[in-house]
């Protein structure tokens, strides 16, 4: 885990003043892209079949699609985490090599250091880019960003799973990437805490004006947080559909036109049911 964390956060520092020079969010473009995977009999599946996607500089963008349909890997893509067969991803038109702090990444469970207090967790990648004794003050400044400011000596186990996720938040935020990449980062909450941290996402994507990619499974969450949501189909995956979501926020989830967007993705998705009317006979 350690070494997961180590390659995000491992790279040039060339860029740290690019806050100061209004590069606060990131363009992602994924051309073509083909991923595949060796099984432990030998043979090939294919997880990713010529996707392609742009995603502009500020924008929230879902994922969403059946399970195993290729979402965490194109994720995991973008972040440079794994490396395609084919075809190029890019952040601002620079190819993606490698991992790297401009591309933060949350995944589903927020894998905390259990040995580390939150602090320590949140300083990791300073930490790790060897940034740290300059820029601890932000560690204050980012739990604080996530409402954790008076946790900051506790330790993962004594968080709730929200309380450890807005840490892990932080911990991905610090570095100040362009673009944040979330991994269904709500999947293992409850339905209340996890309607809280969509709202909380949305205030961070605010104030930051970060980039946003997120894989989720929940059509709701989705057309709640996004711009536009994109609609995977079962692997190899592809690009079904790309819609946009027309209404301003906040946004109410019993709104005629959520629940008529709902209604669209669910039968792209093959779930929206059929309502059939009873045969009477008298």
């Amino acid at each position: 885990m350690v070494a997961v964390f180590k390659n995000l956060f491992n790279l040039s520092l060339a860029d740290d003043n690019d806050e100061k020079k209004g590069k606060l969010s990131g363009s992602i473009s994924v051309d073509r892209v083909v991923k595949s995977f060796i099984q432990n009999d030998g043979g090939r599946v294919v997880a990713l079949s010529g996707v392609s996607l742009e995603v502009g500089g500020g924008e929230f963008v879902s994922l969403i699609g059946p399970s195993g349909c290729g979402k965490s890997t194109l994720l995991r893509l973008i972040a440079g985490l794994n490396r395609a067969d084919s075809g190029s991803l890019y952040l601002d038109g620079e190819k993606i090599t490698q991992p790297e702090y401009q591309r933060g990444l949350v995944f589903q469970n927020p894998l905390l250091f259990p040995w580390l207090n939150i602090h320590s967790n949140v300083a990791f990648g300073l930490r790790a880019r060897k940034i740290y004794r300059e820029n601890k003050n932000e560690v204050e400044k980012f739990l604080k960003l996530v409402g954790l400011e008076k946790f900051g000596r506790a330790y993962p186990h004594q968080l709730s799973g929200g309380m450890a996720q807005r840490a892990s938040l932080a911990r991905a935020l610090i570095n100040r990437p362009r673009v944040l990449l979330l991994d269904e980062p709500l999947g293992a909450l409850d339905a209340f805490t996890r309607m809280n941290m969509q709202d909380e996402i949305l205030r961070i994507w605010r104030e930051r004006k970060i980039t946003m990619i997120m894989v989720t499974h929940d059509v709701d969450e989705a057309i709640y947080l996004s711009d536009r949501v994109v609609v995977m189909s079962p692997g190899p995956a592809k690009i079904d559909t790309v819609l946009d979501v027309p209404f301003s926020r906040p946004r109410a989830r019993s709104n005629p036109d959520f629940l008529l967007l709902r209604s669209s993705i669910l039968k792209i998705l093959n779930y929206g049911g059929q309502i059939v009317e009873p045969t009477y006979q008298i």
